[in-house]
Formats: structure tokens, C-alpha cells, sequence
């Protein structure tokens, strides 16, 4: 896969300044504020940056969180993980393997198979329905 490599300027130019906040910066959105908290049609969720598929509606589920969560990604192409220190937590960081972006965290508290839970951002998010 060809990585995305952008300068800062680049990307406020190409995102809202919310989705910017959270992708670029870190940010998060409030809890069940974001549009696919509560999404469950079938489809594919990808990158809101560079449409990297991340995540499949079959692996979905309502963590109860107020944010989108799933227990398994979509490919070894989706997603890279690495340690996260801020806010005096210490937590694991999802972020897109293609372009970088914050996508949000990862928990060992989610369902099996796996375990896990990928608490992730809808901003960071772009939803592709199945037809």
C-alpha cells in the first residue's frame, strides 16, 4: 500500500475544521454526538481522508460508549496501533496505515472473538452503504 504523506496545511485546506480537530490534532467528538454512534446498515467504513476501508458493518456493535465500536477491523491494510500517554492515561491510539489519520482507541473490553473494542471517532469516518 502507498502511504499518504500531507503537509498540515494541506489537509485544513482538503477537511472541516472539526474533522481536522480530531484527525489531524487528536481531537475527539463528544460522546453520541457523532452520525454512525447508532448506524447499522450494512456497509463498509472507511478513511475520511484517504477511503481506506478500516472497518465492516459486521463487526459492529453497541458498545454503549457514544461512539462507533467494533471488535475486529476490516484487513492488515487498515489500521496501525501505538502506545498514547496524553491525558495522563495510558491507552492504545487506532490510526489509518494509509494516510496516519487519529482514528480514536482500542479497549480490551469489547465482545469475541477478539476481545476488543475500536472505540473510533465518526469523524474520522466516511460510511458506504451495501446496495
Amino acid at each position: 500500500m502507498k502511504k499518504i504523506s500531507k503537509t498540515n496545511e494541506m489537509w485544513k485546506k482538503e477537511l472541516a475544521n472539526d474533522v481536522y480537530s480530531v484527525v489531524r490534532e487528536k481531537g475527539t467528538e463528544a460522546p453520541f454526538s457523532g452520525q454512525y454512534d447508532k448506524n447499522y446498515k450494512d456497509g463498509l467504513y472507511k478513511c475520511i481522508c484517504c477511503k481506506n476501508i478500516l472497518f465492516s458493518s459486521e463487526h459492529k456493535f453497541n458498545s454503549g460508549s457514544g461512539w462507533p465500536s467494533f471488535f475486529k477491523v476490516y484487513s492488515n491494510d487498515s489500521v496501525d496501533c501505538k502506545k498514547d500517554n496524553s491525558h495522563n492515561m495510558l491507552r492504545i491510539e487506532v490510526i489509518c496505515k494509509k494516510c496516519d489519520s487519529h482514528l480514536g482507541h482500542v479497549f480490551e473490553d469489547g465482545p469475541k472473538p477478539t476481545g476488543l473494542r475500536y472505540c473510533i471517532n465518526s469523524l474520522a469516518l466516511d460510511f458506504i452503504e451495501d446496495k
